[in-house]
């Protein structure tokens, strides 16, 4: 029997795991969602089949308290993980890397946010399908489609009862009013707000966006270019 190499052994796992079904279930807002137990049973079983056995190395990027809409204090955490698959028949190895964010009122954020790590590391270096598609999310684009305002009818009556000013005499007085004097707008330093929502970033996670994507993006973004890539 011909000996196979990790590469070989690799596709064979993307073939036993290309599709895990929804089994859990967020009741709060709805949806059903691939959970982590089912991710971990299904690859880990398929990568022992293979003789292939890893070691998971954490790295906390981000550590902070949030406010919640109630007023409530949380613990939010953000953790990148190292998942190195080791070919026991071999000494060839490969490291798969994810990131993931947590978040509780008391001591799992982070547990919370390495399980989520590992589970994304799986999923995407593994292209396991789920049956989502994130540009197939309809009610995020109504939600944040602009609508062209409508002008009120008090406003149409106040312009219909104006008397119409001679254009000549409307460019004279906007001419002559002064105007106010323009502020120099502050120096930001780019890799510490994300390039597409523009909010605050860590220095790690600035560092692991620019490493992995070009550019400085937050944790959101990155899963969000991860999933279109």
């Amino acid at each position: 029997m011909e000996k196979q190499n990790l590469r070989t052994k690799l596709a064979n796992v993307m073939k036993e795991c290309h599709y895990i079904q929804k089994t859990g279930k967020n009741n709060f807002h709805g949806y059903n969602y691939v959970t982590s137990a089912d991710v971990l049973d299904k690859v880990n079983t398929a990568l022992l089949n293979n003789g292939i056995i890893t070691t998971v190395i954490p790295a906390l990027l981000d550590f902070r308290e949030v406010t919640t809409a109630k007023g409530n204090v949380e613990k939010h955490a953000t953790v990148q993980v190292d998942v190195t698959l080791h070919d026991i028949h071999s000494n060839d190895t490969l490291t798969l890397s994810g990131i993931g964010s947590g978040q509780d009122t008391g001591d799992k954020a982070i547990m919370k946010a390495e399980t989520a790590a590992i589970k994304y590391a799986y999923m995407l270096s593994l292209c396991i399908a789920t049956g989502d598609d994130p540009e197939a999310d309809e009610r995020t684009d109504q939600n944040t489609a602009i609508k062209p305002s409508q002008p009120s009818m008090a406003i149409k009556e106040s312009k219909a009862n104006q008397p119409e000013v001679p254009k000549s005499k409307l460019v004279k007085a906007l001419s002559t009013e002064p105007k106010a004097p323009t502020k120099a707008k502050p120096t930001v330093d780019d890799n510490h707000h994300c390039e597409e929502c523009g909010c605050d970033i860590s220095d790690n996670v600035s560092k692991y966006s620019l490493k992995y994507y070009g550019l400085p993006l937050c944790m959101d973004c990155q899963k969000r270019a991860a999933r279109t890539a």
